[in-house]
């Protein structure tokens, strides 16, 4: 169901949520498998991190990483308390059907080393009053985890925020164009006249992670083509390029170009955490393409408070330094 606003009354049902707040949300809970080097070795190699410190110790931001249960669940069962389960029933009940993820904060009291075993908990912390987003109206909860090691050490703390909400219907939201056959091959367009960002005097933008598997996507934006996979037995689209297909598990795939054209799904406006070879404030938006995948991307030709959901985009090949050209998406300010 899709709301502008709810249908309930906020003090009551406000008053209902907060009666939770200091309750259980997660007991009993144990990481799946110990800490360990071929884990922090993966994080290391995604992130980028070189940091020499590691195998011998785990990378404090992986904190939340040991306590996941994966596909699979938990050993025993789910940690999640009836308590929990009950608070997003009644924000489900509410209307708030929908959930997206917003922050966390953590604080690390001890390095995590392998062969530690992870244990958990968590309570929940807050519920905010009624909430008016781009996305929908709704409400923001906090979950605190405590998360500990060995004999009961506490080793970290992790916060964690949703927002359970009503979505509001994007206003003059387009249809995303039906998929197209790919044309034959032709000469790649000309770059757009924009000049590299300057290097000298400031760091250059973080370099892809190019491996095995989505080198044939670089190999087309290095044509100015956008590829997609899609699956040769099932026909699923997919992106990022993965090895398999999520739907049947075929390792059967082939790649075509996208027509270009979407709409912005979702965004955010970055201000904080700044980074050096960042300006911000900026959007940074969930692109739905008209094949119907999404890709996260810089919004380009408009100011950052002018983006909005369901604004038409065009994809465009931004060359960001001497080395480093990237596919992000031009919008139109209405």
């Amino acid at each position: 169901m899709t709301r502008d606003d709810l249908d309930v009354d906020p003090e009551e049902l406000y008053g209902r949520l907060t009666a939770y707040e200091g309750r259980t949300a997660a007991s009993g809970g144990a990481g799946r498998d110990p800490v360990n080097e071929p884990m922090i070795r993966h994080w290391c190699e995604a992130m980028g991190d070189t940091n020499p410190a590691y195998p011998a110790v785990a990378p404090p931001t992986m904190l939340q990483a040991w306590t996941m249960g994966g596909l699979a669940g938990h050993p025993g069962g789910s940690a999640r308390s009836e308590a929990y389960d009950e608070l997003l029933a009644l924000l489900d009940d509410a209307g708030c059907t929908s959930v997206v993820a917003t922050d966390c904060e953590q604080e690390y009291l001890r390095p995590l080393r392998p062969g530690d075993r992870v244990t958990f908990d968590a309570v929940i912390e807050s519920v905010s009053p009624r909430k008016t987003t781009k996305l929908g109206t709704g409400y923001f909860v906090t979950t605190r985890m405590n998360v500990r090691a060995g004999d009961g050490e506490l080793v970290g703390t992790h916060r964690f925020r949703i927002l359970k909400y009503a979505p509001a219907r994007p206003k003059n939201a387009a249809r995303p164009e039906p998929m197209r056959k790919p044309e034959p091959k032709r000469k790649p367009e000309p770059e757009p006249e924009r000049k590299p960002e300057p290097t000298a005097d400031r760091p250059r933008r973080p370099r892809p992670v190019i491996n095995r598997d989505n080198a044939g996507f670089w190999e087309g934006v290095a044509r100015h083509q956008l590829l997609i996979q899609r699956c040769l037995d099932c026909a699923t689209l997919r992106f990022p390029w993965l090895p398999g297909c999520g739907e049947c598990g075929s390792q059967r795939w082939e790649a075509f170009e996208a027509s270009g054209a979407g709409t912005v799904f979702s965004y955010v406006v970055m201000h904080h955490p700044p980074y050096p070879a960042f300006d911000p404030p900026y959007a940074v938006a969930l692109v739905e393409l008209a094949e119907g995948v999404r890709m996260v991307s810089d919004i380009t030709g408009v100011p950052y408070d002018k983006v909005r959901i369901g604004m038409p985009v065009e994809l465009e090949f931004l060359r960001v330094d001497e080395e480093l050209e990237l596919p992000v998406f031009r919008g139109a300010e209405a």
